[in-house]
Parts: C-alpha cells; structure tokens; sequence
C-alpha cells in the first residue's frame, strides 16, 4: 500500500506528542513493507527535495514551514506521490484541507489523524476539515467530543488510542527507588500542584516520589514542593528516555496523573501496564480517565486530599512489575487498527 503522510512538521522539526505519534505509526508502515512518503517542509541539508530516512521518503512541498505555501502546493504534490491513503495531521490545517478539497485530483481517501485543537489554528478550518474529510482519528473519547463541535459525522470518527512497547514492559529493569510516581511535561496544563499538595498531607507517612519530565513549569514545582517542605522526598528526574521511565514505573506501587488537558495520557498508559496503581484526578480537558474507568487497579479523584487518601488505600495493593491486560495497547494491534481503517476507506471508495 502506498501510504501519503502530510504534516507540514515532523519531529526533526520539534517533538511534539502528535508529531511522534504519526513518525511511529509512518515507521511502522514502512517497517511492514509499505511505500511511505512524507509530503512536509524541509528539515534535512543541502538543496535535493527528497531524503530517506528509516523506510520513509520524506518529499520536499516547502523549504520553509509556511502553512498558506504548503497547502498551495499541496495538491501537486499529491498527484506525483499516487497515493492509495492520505493520512493528514490536523495541524496546521491547511495541509489536510488541501488534500480533502483536491481528492478528485489525486483519487486517495483521506484520513485525518486529529489529536488536538492548536489555539493558532482557525476554528473555521477545523468546522470546514471536521465535515470534509474521509474519516478521522482521534486517541480518545474525549477528543471526539471536541470534534462533533466541530460538526463531524460520529460515524466518520474512530478512536485508536496510543500504543506502547509491551515488549519493553516486560523486558526493562526494575527500579524501585519510588514509592509514587508523576510523568508528564511540566507546562501549564500539568498541574503538578496537586499531586505534589496531595503529598504534603502524608507528611507523616514514609514514601519517596519521583517527578519526570521537564518543562517551563518544572522551577515552580520545585518551589512549590520546598514551600510544603516535601523537596527531601521529591526527585525531579527531568526528561527521561522511555527505557528509563519505563524502570521507574515498573519500581513504583502508584502513579498519578493530574493534568487539566490531556488528548491522550500516554505515560499513564505505560505506568498501568507496569502494574501501578493509577490515581486519576478527574479533569473535564483531559483524557485521563478513560483510560482509568471501569478498571481494578485504577481510581478516579477530584482533590488532592483524595489523591492522599486513594494513596494509602493503595497500600492494600499488591505491587506489580507488568500487567497483561494492557497488552492490547502493543504497537502491531494498534497499527493493524490503523491498517483497517485505510482497507475500509479504499474499500468504500472502491479502490480494492
């Protein structure tokens, strides 16, 4: 299958949850035998408009990331590429726009994989994408939510959420130097204040906390973490490679996640399946809880008291290093749902 990826940025452009997500699932395409090629600005040297990298032909439609020339030149690019599948990035819209409004040119089916509103995008844009694509990815139910605002068809939307390397759960050393673990960029939608508040109110208790991730947030959490005078207990890790982090969950007994915005909580989903308990501060913009509902060793919470109350309850919890359940969430099931959902657009446009 040829497969046509257009986003304007890749992660050679500035890693980004979205960006990672279509660099993998594009790796992953081109690792099983498929004909991938990425229609983007520049990121490599020199001046040839083409570069190989790890199976995928990344093809020059811009030098410069410029949204209004990329989605100009777009369509041109598109016919040369022959495409069997478009897989769009929603942002900057223009690109998917582009390929929607011009599929009688190159004849493919888009498919649009949304996993966030971006404040710089035109919410025009999204209403005119949402209703003109083929179909549409989103990582959770929450997403989708947001996308019928934009007046989409529910029955043109699926959820694929992210996946992990179930292989490298089960295989990752432990470390056991924490008791209870947060993971997330420090932004502005991390709220790491209320898991860090929720911990100020088991002063007396013994228990260790490890923070990863860094961010423009992490030197306020610091200061809020001496302010409770936990700064002893807490280790701020800093950005951590995945094996890392993967050790460290696989060590804790609890992780928990607090951020007000989440498309997807990804580093939750990695912690479950290393057998932690997982506390969910309920957020009405975040995902979070859906991968926590309905499930034995997770808990819903609206408060940092109720963070510290679920933590000791926790602590009748028997201490796991992987849990099977989440094998589901490997990275062949979910590219074979990503591989069914192009069959069903080709198959609809009767291109099979």
């Amino acid at each position: 299958m040829r497969v046509a990826f257009v986003s304007l940025f890749t992660p050679h452009h500035g890693e980004t949850p979205a960006r990672s997500r279509t660099h993998r699932i594009a790796r992953q395409l081109a690792d099983r035998g498929h004909e991938v090629r990425w229609l983007c600005a520049q990121w490599w040297g020199g001046d040839h408009d083409s570069f190989e990298d790890e199976g995928i032909g990344y093809r020059r439609v811009v030098a410069d990331p410029d949204p209004a020339r990329f989605a100009a030149r777009l369509p041109a690019a598109l016919r040369r590429a022959s495409p069997d599948v478009v897989h769009a990035t929603n942002s900057p819209p223009g690109g998917a726009l582009a390929a929607t409004a011009t599929r009688l040119f190159h004849r493919a089916p888009v498919l649009v994989d949304w996993w966030r509103d971006h404040p710089a995008d035109s919410p025009i844009s999204y209403r005119l994408l949402a209703r003109g694509a083929d179909g549409i990815v989103v990582p959770s139910e929450t997403a989708r939510t947001r996308l019928l605002e934009y007046g989409t068809d529910a029955e043109a939307t699926t959820i694929i959420p992210e996946s992990i390397d179930f292989g490298l759960v089960e295989s990752a050393d432990v470390d056991d130097r924490f008791d209870v673990v947060y993971s997330r960029r420090l932004d502005r939608d991390a709220n790491v204040e209320s898991f860090l508040l929720a911990l100020a109110e088991l002063r007396t208790r013994e228990w260790r906390a490890a923070v990863i991730g860094d961010g423009p947030e992490r030197r306020a959490a610091e200061e809020t973490a001496s302010d409770l005078r936990i700064d002893d207990r807490v280790t701020f890790l800093g950005e951590t490679p995945i094996d890392e982090r993967v050790s460290v969950f696989k060590g804790a007994h609890v992780a928990v996640q607090t951020a007000t915005r989440e498309a997807f909580a990804s580093d939750l989903l990695w912690a479950l399946a290393c057998g932690c308990v997982g506390l969910v501060e309920y957020q009405a913009g975040s995902s979070a809880h859906e991968i926590a509902e309905a499930r034995e060793r997770a808990r819903l919470v609206t408060s940092p008291q109720e963070i510290a109350d679920a933590f000791l309850e926790a602590g009748s919890m028997s201490r796991r290093a992987v849990d099977d359940r989440f094998e589901s969430y490997d990275r062949r099931p979910i590219l074979e749902r990503y591989l069914e959902r192009y069959r069903s657009l080709l198959d609809a446009r009767g291109k099979l």
